[in-house]
């Protein structure tokens, strides 16, 4: 663990390598899990607001999902959620062929809402969790993702390095250049795996 004030980071974040390859693993990460993509309560609120700028961007069963269910639902952990359409993937989702994509940074991209898409999902499969006095970030590492170890051990890309955008997002950029530093210093010092 690398403790930098009062967010500690997992190693994992600094040695595994990892970068997203849609071509073969499909978005799967839209498509499976528990539950929906985590929410805060402003993202709700958010989600709630731009529903009509994201609806032209959405699949037919990701629109009746989510005008049965709400922007979005609190799923068995009592947290904010997307929903889902029939229990599997995220109701924001949209298809490109058989690659699941986010309808909701479509609809950023193409310049109709400035909330690209949430945290979570921006920062998967990183997950920050807030304590008392101390926040944790931690790596998941799921099966569906396995095609992006391959990728990342082949273009060898660190895991904080492929998040960069949506860490600085989440941590701020002189958190996100204090974390680039201790991991070089790391790395020299062969505390880190290379």
């Amino acid at each position: 663990m690398l403790r930098i004030n009062n967010t500690i980071f997992s190693f994992d974040i600094l040695e595994k390598k990892f970068r997203c390859d849609l071509p073969v693993c499909l978005g799967n990460c839209c498509r499976y899990g528990d539950s929906g993509a985590p929410l805060s309560n402003e993202e709700a609120r958010i989600l709630d607001e731009i529903f009509d700028r994201i609806k032209p961007f959405l699949r037919p069963e990701g629109i009746t999902a989510i005008e049965e269910k709400g922007t979005s639902i609190t799923d068995f952990e009592n947290e904010k959620v997307t929903p889902l359409i029939r229990n599997e993937e995220c109701a924001y989702t949209t298809k490109n062929g058989n690659i699941f994509l986010c309808g909701i940074e479509q609809a950023w991209s193409e310049g109709k809402i400035s909330f690209r898409k949430p945290l979570s999902c921006h920062l998967f499969p990183v997950r920050i969790k807030n304590y008392s006095d101390f926040r944790a970030v931690n790596y998941e590492e799921l099966a569906i993702c396995s095609p992006a170890r391959k990728c990342g051990e082949h273009e060898k890309i660190y895991v904080f390095e492929f998040l960069k955008e949506s860490l600085i997002r989440a941590l701020g950029q002189e958190l996100y250049n204090d974390l680039c530093f201790a991991a070089a210093e790391l790395r020299k010092n062969d505390t880190l795996k290379k």
